[in-house]
């Protein structure tokens, strides 16, 4: 039976239980979660991708610590086969040796977080602590705060421009940008987007940062010297942009439509789209390879679409539920490995799914 989709504010309230899982009631909350989320992939069935297997293999399991409350993003340092993940359920970052397949430390204390970043540069870890509304520095040798600085309203993903050694924070609600000093954690100034945002990357090639603004359905360049919006893309076709990354060689950015399951290719250069891919309901996380030029994404319904880009044109080479609560990955560009942080693994403990590509 079809059922019918719901509304924008539904469907906004599902994408983003975010911390809404903490503290008292949560049970009550995370079934009443299931029931809508249960409601919508019923909703969307007819607008699946098309199946095809995913070119890559499971090759493992890493057991991680603590309940299946929501993960959220997750970064990797390939220099030292280190991986960070945002536990938001438990308010921490849990650090994974992916060479010898273990947890090597928690890092508590860190409210409802939801981006984190590595920085190997500077071994620095970057998370957004949500529930205080706060940017913090980590220590990644040791996992030390080192400093805590102020955002807006919802901070969430974040981006490392190296040029001027400063983090990008997106402030989803309060439709800003939070720029600090990685070093020092000291504020350096606000970009107004003019709307709710999303995902937020730096441009080394043209040295400008953009951002997915959710709440006008278009792409914002910032000049990262001023401050200051210098121009905007409009997406046609985009519904609710969230996900973003890019491939600075090539002059194209990958935005993820969440609220019509769909991946539109932009030439940055010009603004023009280039192509729209369908991809699993509520696209979340992208991972872009810039050495193979493969792009994953993930959705909160669980399902991984992985696409090749070729000749300036995304391919979609498999398109499959992995699984349930799956919708964050991140992929290690010496290896080529990408991981997926999961609710429930074989054993029905949370766990983070290692996988290898097939071609």
């Amino acid at each position: 039976m079809r059922v019918a989709r719901p509304g924008p504010d539904v469907r906004h309230w599902w994408r983003r239980p975010r911390g809404l899982l903490v503290g008292a009631g949560s049970l009550v909350v995370a079934v009443a979660i299931a029931v809508v989320v249960a409601f919508v992939v019923n909703g969307v069935g007819s607008q699946l991708p098309p199946r095809s297997a995913l070119p890559q293999r499971i090759t493992g399991q890493v057991p991680l610590p603590g309940d299946g409350s929501r993960f959220d993003y997750a970064s990797v340092d390939p220099g030292r086969g280190l991986l960070f993940i945002a536990h938001l359920g438990a308010s921490e970052v849990i650090e994974v040796d992916l060479r010898a397949h273990r947890v090597v430390r928690t890092i508590p204390n860190l409210p409802q977080v939801h981006g984190v970043l590595v920085v190997p540069a500077l071994h620095r870890i970057y998370a957004t602590a949500t529930g205080a509304n706060q940017v913090v520095g980590l220590d990644e040798d040791t996992g030390a705060v080192v400093t805590r600085s102020p955002t807006g309203d919802y901070p969430d993903g974040l981006a490392f421009d190296q040029r001027r050694a400063a983090i990008w924070t997106t402030n989803e609600t309060g439709g800003t940008e939070t720029v600090i000093d990685a070093a020092t954690g000291n504020g350096r100034g606000n970009v107004d987007l003019g709307g709710e945002v999303g995902n937020v990357v730096y441009d080394p090639a043209a040295d400008q940062m953009w951002v997915a603004v959710q709440g006008r359905n278009d792409m914002a360049a910032i000049d990262p010297a001023t401050l200051t919006v210098t121009h905007r893309i409009p997406l046609p076709g985009c519904d609710h942009p969230h996900g973003l990354t890019i491939d600075p060689g090539n002059r194209l950015g990958f935005v993820a439509c969440d609220g019509n399951a769909a991946l539109l290719t932009v030439d940055l250069t010009t603004g023009q789209t280039l192509g729209s891919s369908p991809v699993g309901p509520q696209p979340d996380v992208l991972a872009y390879d810039q050495t193979t030029h493969r792009l994953y994404v993930a959705a909160e319904t669980g399902w991984v679409v992985i696409l090749d880009l070729r000749d300036r044109q995304l391919i979609v080479v498999g398109s499959d539920h992995l699984a349930d609560g799956a919708h964050v990955v991140a992929v290690d560009e010496l290896t080529h490995r990408s991981y997926y942080p999961v609710p429930a693994g074989a054993d029905g403990h949370p766990a983070l799914l290692e996988a290898e590509p097939l071609r």
